[in-house]
């Protein structure tokens, strides 16, 4: 197949071709021509009146459902999602049921997923069922395609789990993740520990909860060596932290989940479930904080945090419902608000290697993995934009800059119509 995208800008930082306006050619998936006029017949051509093209996105942290949670999003759709939301790569949360924690579950992935247009890369469950005791076959996972192994939104309360993943981890170069909660000082807690879970009378999360769990895992870390990643952070103490072990030369990256960089925990004073993500939303500080992290570098890699919820679990009080928010679909349009599109590419398009992957390129004779999009529509955000199964997504009735407009990746064609 044959495909033709004319006068797209190419928005790509290191490549010569950085804000030109060129046509490229596709012809069975590699990139055969780039220049700036190609006449040539095609069995497709894409046009645009504002038409920008990137490197494909990649998101470090997504859930879909399945297995087990089908009802909140299939590996089909939620692939399709990300495609129509720009991305051609993601990395899976283990975050179904059973979790994925051997081989044959990744195989189970990787076989669902090889003829969608975004890539899907596993992420293995790093212990047995993801229960905290004793270390998943995290090496046979790896054979079977999975990028990264970490407990899902589960802190390593065990120091020695964590010290052995590190020291065990090292003869394969696997990465090791560590979600950041001191879980004992977080029990019953829902929301951000500050003056505004005071007024609502909910049980907080204190700050400390989270940097006390990063402390510890950077001393383990220097102890042992191996490669450390630290998911969604939320606190100014974290990028403290972080930012200093990186001087010391710790082999430790860490994200932070976009909804932690636009929204403080203001927005919890009408008791609304879709604002009840895990971390919290922070205070105004702590948003600043990381947003100057994203900026410097110590703050590695943004991720959508995307985790479809079926609406049982969010249409609840407060306190009972379930943590979790869409953010696929918002993605571009809100870091672009917050980062300019330079910046937003850049974050969307680089760490793929941190999990072991090469990142794409347009250039010519290389495989085409390349994201469509508009930078300059604003827009609301409403439930039309929404392609997941769920909608529990906490960027409802924003306004957003920016528009992804589909993706061409392992020689498919996804094209958002909207």
């Amino acid at each position: 197949m044959r495909i033709l995208i004319k006068s797209a800008q190419i928005i790509e930082k290191n490549n010569p071709l950085h804000q030109q306006k060129v046509d490229v050619l596709i012809e069975n998936g590699k990139i055969i021509d780039i220049s700036s006029n190609i006449e040539t017949s095609a069995d497709q051509t894409i046009t645009h009146k504002n038409l920008h093209i990137s490197a494909g996105w990649f998101d470090s942290s997504v859930c879909f459902g399945e297995p087990g949670y089908e009802e909140r999003e299939t590996i089909e759709n939620g692939l399709l999602t990300a495609a129509k939301s720009g991305f051609t790569a993601v990395a899976l949360n283990p975050d179904t049921s059973p979790v994925i924690d051997n081989h044959a579950s990744v195989n189970f992935l990787k076989n669902k997923s090889f003829a969608a247009a975004t890539h899907l890369f596993p992420i293995g469950s790093l212990t047995q069922k993801g229960e905290g005791k004793e270390l998943a076959e995290l090496f046979d996972m790896k054979l079977a395609g999975a990028v990264a192994f970490g407990d899902y939104k589960k802190a390593i309360k065990n120091p020695n789990l964590l010290k052995i993943a590190l020291q065990y981890s090292q003869s394969f170069n696997a990465l090791i993740m560590s979600f950041p909660n001191e879980e004992t000082l977080t029990k019953n807690a829902v929301v951000n520990e500050g003056k505004v879970s005071t007024k609502m009378g909910l049980k907080g999360m204190p700050n400390f909860a989270e940097e006390l769990q990063i402390s510890r895992d950077l001393e383990i870390l220097t102890y042992t060596g191996g490669r450390l990643h630290i998911p969604t952070i939320s606190t100014a103490g974290s990028v403290a932290r972080i930012a200093k072990a990186k001087k010391e030369g710790l082999d430790v990256s860490c994200s932070v989940a976009i909804p932690n960089l636009f929204f403080t925990d203001e927005k919890l004073k009408e008791f609304d479930s879709v604002y009840k993500i895990k971390p919290p939303l922070r205070t105004e500080e702590d948003r600043k904080a990381l947003i100057e992290g994203v900026k410097s570098g110590v703050i590695d890699m943004i991720t959508s945090d995307h985790r479809p919820m079926n609406i049982e679990y969010k249409k609840l009080e407060f306190e009972q419902a379930k943590y979790g928010t869409l953010g696929l679909e918002s993605a571009f349009g809100a870091l672009n608000n917050l980062f300019g599109v330079e910046k937003t590419i850049e974050l969307l398009t680089k760490n793929r290697n941190r999990f072991g992957l090469e990142n794409p390129k347009i250039e010519k004779g290389k495989t085409a993995e390349i994201t469509f999009f508009d930078p300059d529509e604003n827009f609301k955000f409403k439930e039309e934009n929404i392609y997941s199964q769920s909608k529990n997504h906490i960027f409802l009735e924003e306004e957003l800059k920016g528009k992804a407009l589909g993706v061409l990746s392992n020689n498919r064609l996804i094209l958002n119509q909207q």
